[in-house]
């Protein structure tokens, strides 16, 4: 089994450089489009796009995290350590509150 931290030092020896020229908040832009396409490949029942998209999701989030230097692996853990962090149950008993998405009103291109 892959571990996060061998996700997030794999896209640290294939991207990094180019990450770090490219600075955390473009590369926080180019998170985010591969978290709309991964909504997009949800909304159409494309197995293969919803593979695909998810782990270029992953990756931009390991390569954001990377540029932020954050470890991924240590802050789930830190926070989630196998049981919900605001009810402290496994599994989670929280109550379940209906919130609105916030919609983005501009489209942003993430290539800036």
């Amino acid at each position: 089994m892959v571990s996060i931290e061998k996700i997030q030092n794999m896209m640290r020896r294939i991207y990094f450089a180019r990450d770090a020229e490219r600075g955390a908040e473009r590369t926080y832009r180019w998170f985010k489009e591969e978290v709309e396409e991964l909504g997009d490949a949800m909304r159409k029942s494309d197995r293969e796009a919803l593979e695909n998209e998810f782990a270029d999701a992953v990756a931009w989030l390991a390569s954001l995290a990377n540029v932020l230097q954050v470890n991924l692996e240590t802050a789930i853990l830190r926070k989630y350590d196998n049981h919900c962090p605001k009810c402290s149950s496994s599994p989670c008993k929280c109550t379940f509150k209906r919130e609105k998405v916030k919609q983005s009103s501009a489209a942003v291109d993430p290539r800036q």
